[in-house]
């Protein structure tokens, strides 16, 4: 699992791994910065450029300060949603990052047929999903309950669905889906760990936006090594 991941680590300066990279993150701020336009004329649209208030009396600029108000808020919304966000992006070149590692690492493998476009778009949305859902709810109800014990959940339960997303994204490459999912069960305590191990950087800025290329090469390299070992038993 470490040797994976040092291995992904490695190629990290890869130029097709750059280019996913920026794509993604490119995507995830055109994606935040629609919602946050639709947001603002949304709000404009609903409200007056003035309004009265008891006591205080007329207020002017009312767009301009629902503006400014909106912008802050999403940019504090950015902190939580820049990494899912980029993540789901990401993961819709899956199949160029998984590529690259078994170009250098795996030259003797045929080609990959990969999964279709539906598939990758499914697991792309599941992900998003899982990961927003969860981590509302873990930040939530986890947090005033755990305290300091926080991260550790945190890297936990981001662990066990990175696992299985990163997993399947790359297993499906090679597999049927039901081949995929039961090596993914019979290898679940090891595709956690190493799912956990993509979290811990998830909650380092900067460094965070580095999971979803780093995940799938990581994968890539943990599937074709569990895969080896079951073909030679």
């Amino acid at each position: 699992m470490l040797g994976a991941f040092f291995k992904a680590l490695g190629q990290m300066g890869d130029r097709r791994f750059l280019l996913v990279l920026l794509a993604g993150i490119a995507g995830a701020f055109a994606l935040l910065f629609g919602v946050y336009a639709l947001l603002v004329w949304g709000l404009q649209s609903l409200t007056p450029e003035a309004i009265n208030l008891p006591w205080i009396g007329e207020i002017q600029s009312v767009h301009s300060i629902l503006g400014w108000a909106s912008l802050l808020v999403m940019l504090g919304l950015s902190i939580f949603l820049m990494v899912p966000v980029a993540g789901a992006f990401i993961s819709l070149f899956t199949e160029t990052v998984a590529r690259a590692v078994e170009a250098k690492h795996y030259p003797m493998l045929p080609p990959a047929q990969g999964a279709s476009f539906g598939a990758s778009m499914i697991e792309t949305v599941n992900l998003l999903g899982l990961l927003l859902l969860v981590n509302l709810l873990a930040f939530l109800i986890l947090l005033p309950l755990t305290g300091p014990f926080y991260p550790v959940i945190f890297w936990a339960v981001n662990g066990l669905l990175l696992g299985r997303e990163f997993f399947m994204s790359v297993a499906m490459r090679r597999l049927p889906k039901a081949e995929a999912a039961a090596m993914r069960k019979k290898n679940a305590a090891r595709i956690w760990l190493a799912g956990t191990l993509m979290a811990v950087p998830l909650s380092v800025p900067v460094l965070n936006l580095l999971v979803p290329v780093l995940g799938v090469a990581t994968f890539t390299h943990l599937f074709q090594s569990l895969r080896s070992a079951q073909n030679q038993i």
